[in-house]
């Protein structure tokens, strides 16, 4: 279960709580959306779907074997893992080598190799 603690930021006019998520022992900084809905819309039927337990305050997987769960880049708005389901780890093909436009932290752009 990951571990939050609050930040204040403000980066837009509109203000959003910035929560440090910790993930085996790595932290992320995150933002909850206090009007974006914790449920999730238009849910498809998948392989597996009974493994995910949807609900009003959000939902809980556990990921069968073999597969992924993935995440969005905007948690709060993705159709992602949460609504199509499981991918299978035949499926992945590829690996990320790049960090494209993270104007946040400037030093963090690669470069191909």
């Amino acid at each position: 279960m990951p571990s939050l603690r609050a930040a204040a930021v403000c980066e837009r006019m509109q203000y959003s709580r910035r929560f440090v998520e910790t993930l085996n022992g790595t932290e992320h900084q995150i933002l909850i959306e206090e009007d974006a809905p914790a449920f999730v819309p238009q849910v498809r039927s998948f392989p597996y779907a009974g493994n995910c337990n949807y609900n009003s305050t959000g939902l809980a997987c556990t990921v069968p074997p073999g597969h992924y769960f993935m995440m969005g880049d905007n948690r709060d708005n993705s159709s992602d893992s949460r609504v199509w389901g499981f991918v299978p780890d035949a499926n992945i093909v590829g690996k990320a080598f790049f960090i494209w436009l993270n104007l946040g932290e400037l030093g963090r752009f690669g470069s191909f190799h």
